[in-house]
């Protein structure tokens, strides 16, 4: 299903500016339901000791889910304002947590996003 705004395809410009607005407020989940393809693609760095590779908005959520039920303390998260370009856009994230398994990490990221036909259908992550 290709989410609209007055009837019309989001441009990669409208997909940045609401990923923007509800990565602000750290609504992740919401992020995924709307503005995520069905066939996604979640993209980590080779050897990530923390995720794997993910495909499908199913899997990709339950990836994001199994992360978060490992954190036991949230010591900082901010994310930077999108930079657009052609169909992709990316954004700065800084994440210091405490992990199980991992105790505390900080990971400064690069996360880009590819858009085709009003919908997310990669995230890649550097870190």
């Amino acid at each position: 299903m290709t989410k609209a705004i007055n009837s019309k395809t989001m441009t990669t410009l409208e997909i940045a500016a609401r990923f923007n607005e509800l990565a602000q407020q750290e609504k992740w989940f919401e992020i995924q339901d709307e503005l995520f393809a069905d066939n996604v693609k979640s993209v980590e760095p080779a050897n990530s000791p923390y995720l794997e590779n993910a495909e499908g908005k199913t899997t990709v959520r339950k990836k994001a889910e199994e992360f978060i039920q490992r954190i036991t303390e949230v010591h900082r998260l901010h994310t930077t304002e999108p930079i657009v370009t052609g169909n992709h856009f990316a954004v700065g994230r800084e994440k210091d947590l405490t992990v199980k398994g991992h105790g505390r990490i900080q990971i400064n990221q690069i996360m880009l996003y590819e858009v085709k036909d009003g919908q997310i259908i990669l995230e890649q992550f550097f870190y």
